[in-house]
């Protein structure tokens, strides 16, 4: 077969319609460069006036001692003290003028004490943590926002059509010059064959770089214009920060290069020639949507590096991104297919995500238009999402580049049919990321079954012992197969939680069913005996006081108990609420009614089950969380609160439980306590205290039988209630 035939070399005239679109090109490529650059400096100047304010708070702390630190205790200070110069910031609020005032102080001493306290001044600003308060919308903190509005507001192709600017830009800064000698017969006659040669090329060039021309300008055009969009008002400005304050914090972080509090944190106590191996990944956002935190992108990373991995964040670090980063980074390099696999409860939260963060496309291998999903999913690549039930039977579906598996606590057990779907797809998968906030709910063993999942070697040289042993030997042997981080340490931002128990005694309803249901041996009918009678129960009429005090602050309340019958009687004694959520309600539904609760103006009330609303859903609307009665497991506690409390809530997170004494409540208290100590020993950091499993983990049949008999001995001796 003969050799293909180069390519028709354009004629001048082509030529020089081809210069005029690749100039008008690299015109609008420079034009949001600027822009984009104009806009990233006005947040930079935004942002060092309210780090400068808030660090000259922090200056006045400082004593006036800690500039002869600054100098390495060659400045003398008793003149300045003698003077009732007190802190640094005393000094760096002096004139020159004034410090030399002072007897003993010349002109050396007052340099050296203004320079020291500079350059504390400078260390403090870098240091200084940017917190946006909604209670308190001061005129440096609005104009920080109406900065960051103007790059929210553009959106999240943003990012990509800036990448794409830059490299328009750079290429044709450099291509369009050389070929403008292939432009015109004079210009080519006095450029000389190497010039002509190079010409010719520098046109197939831009040829090349036009293709696709219509989309390049479309999407750089459309980014500058929206940056020339007028600057929104104060109030618009606070407004649009409340409806999307991840967005805001996720290009505040970006742009004024945030650290976190403890960089090992955030990087999971990981050992460090482990977390170098991470850093030295590299993450292809091509396909990216959205901003990453470094953290975030540190966990992208550990899955890309690792492989088989279990990314175990706390709730509300943005472990669905991260996932959808890492199949970004494969998709541009590549892979066609991706599976996620989730409770059906947040399936639909799945697709959003993916369809929002990225520019791939999800396929929904649920319900009735599973089968044509499925087709099209094989046939044109995407990311597929399934529930547990689903994978079953996705025997024959094509290879995929990486599977996820989403709330992967729940294939802790081996011997259950969606733990053997999942194991068949671990074994046929290169690479595989198990999501979850709870890798460890009641024993050790669990843990270790997930890993089992990925990378078996990781456990072969960890006798059982080992776990015995402490925290620190078995988080050693997972470190290669495990990432997890904490709020405190990763989200600089985020409001207070205050936990508060609320302790109500028993009325003589509540006590008499109570009674009732010790006798009976009833350890669920104890659990929620203070709701048996409503009119009567003393739990909710504290309800109703917390309720009455979010409704006068504009507040959100969600409100969570494990048992129907109890959402029931709250619902019945406040009147409208939204929901119940519970095991019943369909996944869709479940969504419409947490963005019904989210969009309705001011106070409203969730009531959800605890078990049904703890899992999957974002509920940063709320800010008040209450939780009718305590519950067995820790983590359905914290992973509830922590849908109100994550990355995206503005205001102080209020979780109040309500508790009566001298009851089951009390007891499950106790042992709830060293439950959770268990878990953070295991799960939560890598380098705790040791201790011992057996010690303190009570299954749940064990706790309740323990709970039933202590109660029933308690009554029986007269001891109340």
């Amino acid at each position: 077969m003969p050799d293909p035939l180069p390519p028709a070399a354009p004629g001048r005239g082509q030529v020089r319609e081809l210069l005029h679109r690749a100039t008008r090109l690299l015109g609008e490529a420079r034009t949001l460069r600027q822009e984009h650059d104009g806009a990233r400096d006005a947040v930079h100047a935004a942002l060092s006036v309210l780090r400068g304010r808030q660090a000259r708070a922090g200056l006045a702390a400082i004593p006036l001692t800690r500039l002869k630190d600054a100098t390495g205790g060659r400045l003398r200070l008793g003149a300045l003290e003698a003077a009732g110069y007190a802190t640094v910031l005393d000094v760096l609020d002096a004139t020159p003028y004034e410090l030399q005032r002072l007897p003993g102080i010349g002109p050396r001493t007052q340099a050296q004490a203004h320079a020291a306290a500079r350059e504390i001044a400078r260390a403090a600003e870098a240091a200084e943590t940017v917190h946006i308060d909604v209670e308190r919308q001061d005129p440096e903190t609005t104009a920080l926002l109406v900065a960051l509005h103007r790059l929210v507001a553009a959106g999240p192709d943003l990012a990509r059509a800036r990448r794409t600017a830059d490299t328009a830009a750079g290429v044709l800064a450099e291509l369009v010059p050389a070929a403008r000698p292939a432009a015109g017969w004079w210009r080519a006659l006095l450029a000389g064959a190497g010039r002509r040669a190079a010409a010719a090329e520098a046109v197939q060039r831009i040829i090349g770089l036009l293709d696709g021309e219509a989309g390049t300008r479309l999407l750089i055009t459309q980014a500058t214009t929206d940056l020339l969009r007028p600057a929104p008002g104060g109030a618009e400005a606070w407004i649009d920060y409340e409806l999307r304050a991840a967005e805001y914090h996720n290009l505040l972080a970006e742009i004024a290069a945030i650290e976190p509090r403890d960089r090992a944190a955030a990087e999971g106590f990981l050992p460090d020639d482990l977390s170098a191996r991470v850093r030295g990944q590299e993450l292809d956002d091509t396909h990216l949507r959205v901003s990453l935190r470094g953290y975030q992108a540190f966990g992208a990373r550990f899955a890309l590096a690792q492989r088989r991995v279990v990314l175990g964040d706390e709730m509300g670090l943005g472990k669905t991104v991260q996932a959808i980063a890492a199949i970004a980074h494969l998709a541009a390099r590549g892979e066609t297919r991706f599976l996620v696999v989730c409770p059906a409860s947040v399936l639909v939260n799945w697709v959003r995500e993916v369809e929002a963060r990225s520019t791939l496309r999800a396929y929904r291998l649920h319900g009735g238009e599973r089968a044509l999903a499925e087709a099209e999913w094989a046939e044109r690549g995407g990311v597929a999402v399934t529930t547990f039930e689903g994978l079953r039977r996705l025997a024959d579906a094509p290879p995929v580049g990486m599977l996820v598996v989403d709330e992967a606590h729940y294939v802790k057990n081996p011997e259950a049919r969606r733990s053997v779907a999942v194991a068949g797809w671990c074994a046929r998968v290169e690479r595989v990321l198990f999501v979850t906030g709870t890798p460890m709910e009641n024993r050790v063993e669990e843990f270790r079954a997930l890993v089992g999942y990925l990378q078996p070697g990781a456990l072969a040289g960890l006798r059982d012992s080992d776990a015995v042993a402490g925290a620190r030997a078995f988080r050693r042997a997972v470190a290669p197969v495990y990432l997890r981080r904490n709020q405190e340490d990763v989200l600089t931002e985020l409001p207070d939680l205050v936990h508060v128990d609320e302790w109500e005694e028993f009325s003589a309803a509540d006590a008499t069913a109570y009674r009732e249901a010790v006798e009976a041996g009833r350890f669920m009918a104890m659990r929620r005996a203070a709701y048996a009678v409503p009119e009567k129960s003393a739990k909710l009429e504290r309800l109703r006081e917390l309720v009455g005090e979010a409704a006068a602050g504009g507040h959100k309340v969600v409100v969570f108990s494990y048992f129907r019958d109890v959402l029931a009687a709250v619902g019945g004694e406040l009147g409208a609420c939204f929901g119940p959520i519970s095991g019943s309600v369909a996944a869709e539904r479940r969504q419409e009614i947490v963005d019904a609760f989210a969009a309705a103006p001011g106070h409203a009330v969730l009531l959800s089950q605890i078990q049904a609303g703890g899992v999957g859903l974002n509920l940063q609307a709320a800010s008040v969380v209450i939780l009718c009665e305590p519950q067995i497991k820790p983590t359905l506690e914290s992973q509830a609160v922590a849908r109100a409390h994550r990355m995206g809530q503005v205001r102080r997170v209020q979780a109040h439980r309500l508790l009566s004494p001298d009851s089951v409540d009390e007891r499950m208290l106790r042992l709830l306590h060293a439950k959770s100590a268990l878990f953070d020993a295991y799960a939560r950091r890598s380098e705790l205290a040791e201790s011992t499993p057996e010690a303190v983990d009570v299954s749940e049949r064990a706790l309740a039988r323990q709970i039933v008999e202590e109660e029933q001995l308690r009554l029986a001796t007269g001891a109340g209630p």
